[in-house]
């Protein structure tokens, strides 16, 4: 991944004027200052994988190139077991980007490669880190099965560095946070791989750690411990909401649905046609976050007839529970029906807004309108006279106040009636100059997707930030904070709504929160880091915009912390407490990570 100076350049987008080559200046009153450089390309870096088990002398590499001014130097580094940090191997200066890696003079065990490449222009990019055993002695390493599991679950591992002795293998679970390990399994006459099922239905919920030793006469060897293995055998609470008798257009389908151990994971909302022998469901939506809810267009269905609705609930661990079906609910779209769609909370710029809408006689147009919260005095933003559903216009929303509005639509049809919507209420248009424009994570850690020691994330504003408005002693050189990252769960929010802010001793500080958007702690834990942040100014055309940068340290507190398979794009909340020079202060309207979808950490 990039570093954090790298990708904002990427970011920002062309007319971004900067460089990791151009640092100008810093003071007590303002951030540093970035200014404009030739090439702002970062380079392409990949470590390449030297095996899954090294011993004695051996060469390790990386790819990689840069189109713009060329590659300076290749830093290939690692990290050893249980240090968490990165240690320098070699610098190479010139293709091919390689060295000899001892690997007798440091301990046996699983370690972490990556490559840092930097080109001529300064520009930096990292690559994400490779995994490997040195095993100059005997090393067993334990796999580990996942970060939730249910039933009869495999566990496997392999005995490096054995030769051709025959090894007895032990695994052992221990629930975390003690030391009273039992046997869960035993393997015997093992030269290299080893496994079993752990049947886990036979534990109460919850978390558990887990070893394996192997031994040969006097020789023996302990694998790592795999942590907060949750152990998660109950299905999740779900339950489909009625979505009314009579259902016609575009309505809403919802369920309520929790779970107490991994999490709800997703829910699919289905349908089947009434009083059938072998109903046939069809999934309308799959929803993977919460509100577990999903717009659908009831004209697929046929008009008159009467159709059953339930939802199926999955959990992270793959627990699956079914609702009670809500029945007999009849889809009648002879009828005109409208319904406005939800704009959004926050309305910047220009948005689209969209109705859906249905007529027997025919749509002859959709008008769009707003209204100041609660004053029912009707401004139509547009009218669409062409079809087919759903209608949709473009609203510049710099024609009216910054406040709240609501929305409605009102249907015409060609007979001449006239049928309008339900309110959307309280979306408020926000245009304040100073906002979250972007928000970013860069991977400085051993594993991809884990929130560790050296991971780091930026805040980029729309324009220039006061420091001391985020915390009254912050000038913009390096502070020392904290940084909780709490489960989605201790907030009200789903497992996959895990929440970071930043604190200085233990106030949360004026940057808002960022919910990651997947299940980086588990279930009702927090993990707190030490960390610094630091501030600089990028220069984007003729404007400043802040950039705020948080490098996590060492983890203080917690640790439930695993690794994320999935890419989201984060969603930044800003503090409306933070403002700029003259006191103006931030819009709160969410900022959701540009760029593609990613682990992030």
């Amino acid at each position: 991944m990039l570093l954090a100076v790298a990708a904002l350049a990427v970011v920002l987008g062309a007319g971004a004027s900067f460089s990791s080559a151009s640092y100008t200046s810093s003071s007590t009153n303002s951030p540093a200052v970035f200014t404009a450089a030739a090439d702002w390309t970062p380079p392409t870096v990949s470590m390449n994988s030297p095996g899954s088990a090294v011993s004695g002398t051996v060469s390790v590499s990386a790819t990689a190139s840069d189109a713009g001014s060329g590659l300076a130097s290749v830093l290939v580094e690692y990290v050893s077991p249980g240090s968490g940090t990165w240690t320098t191997l070699c610098t190479a200066t010139a293709s091919p980007w390689s060295c000899s890696w001892d690997t007798t003079r440091g301990v046996d065990g699983s370690y972490a490669l990556r490559a840092t490449a930097t080109d001529k222009a300064g520009n930096v990019a990292v690559s994400d880190p490779v995994s490997t055993t040195v095993a100059n002695n005997v090393v067993v390493v334990l796999a580990e099965p996942g970060t939730y599991v249910r039933g009869a679950t495999s566990l496997s591992g392999t005995v490096y560095g054995g030769g051709a002795l025959l090894y007895g293998v032990t695994i052992e679970y221990a629930v975390s946070g003690t030391t009273t390990w039992k046997t869960l399994c035993t393997s015997a006459s093992v030269t290299t791989t080893f496994g079993c099922s752990w049947v886990t239905t036979t534990l109460a919920n919850g978390t558990y750690d887990l070893r394996a030793t192997a031994t040969s006469g006097k020789t023996s060897a302990t694998s790592a411990v795999v942590t907060d293995v949750m152990v998660d055998n109950t299905a999740p609470a779900v339950t489909m909401t009625d979505p009314g008798a009579t259902l016609s257009g575009t309505v809403t389908l919802a369920a309520t649905s929790t779970d107490a151990d991994s999490g709800v994971n997703q829910v699919a909302i289905q349908y089947a046609v009434t009083g059938a022998p072998l109903p046939t469901w069809t999934t309308a939506c799959t929803v993977t976050t919460s509100p577990w809810s999903c717009r659908f267009d009831t004209t697929k269905l046929t008009s008159g007839s009467r159709y059953d609705f339930r939802a199926v609930s999955t959990d992270a661990a793959g627990n699956t529970a079914t609702s009670a079906s809500v029945t007999g609910r009849t889809v009648d779209n002879t009828v005109s029906s409208v319904s406005m769609e939800d704009p959004g909370a926050y309305l910047t710029g220009t948005v689209t807004l969209t109705a859906s809408a249905t007529a027997r006689a025919g749509v002859a147009s959709v008008a769009i309108q707003r209204s100041p919260n609660g004053a029912g005095t009707w401004t139509t933003a547009c009218t669409i006279t062409s079809g087919p559903s759903p209608y949709s216009c473009s609203w510049a929303t710099t024609s009216t106040a910054d406040g709240l509005y609501d929305f409605r639509a009102v249907l015409s049809d060609t007979a001449g009636v006239v049928t309008t919507s339900t309110l959307v209420t309280a979306r408020r248009v926000d245009n304040t100059a100073l906002r979250g424009y972007d928000v970013q994570a860069a991977n400085g850690g051993a594993t991809v997707g884990k929130i560790e020691t050296n991971d780091s994330f930026t805040f980029t504003y729309t324009d220039s930030v006061k420091p001391s408005s985020i915390t009254p002693t912050f000038t913009g050189a390096s502070l020392a904070v904290q940084v909780r990252v709490r489960d989605g769960a201790l907030l009200g929010l789903t497992s996959k709504d895990d929440t970071l802010d930043v604190l200085v001793g233990g106030t949360v500080v004026n940057l808002g929160s960022i919910d990651l958007k997947e299940d980086f702690v588990r279930t009702s834990k927090t993990s707190v880091f030490t960390a610094t942040m630091t501030a600089s100014t990028v220069v984007v055309g003729s404007a400043n915009r802040t950039v705020i940068t948080v490098k996590l340290g060492a983890l203080s507190s917690g640790g439930a912390l695993h690794a994320v398979t999935t890419a989201q794009n984060m969603v930044w909340s800003p503090s409306t407490a933070a403002t700029d020079a003259f006191g103006t202060a931030c819009s709160g309207a969410p900022v959701t990570e540009l760029g593609a979808l990613d682990k992030d950490f």
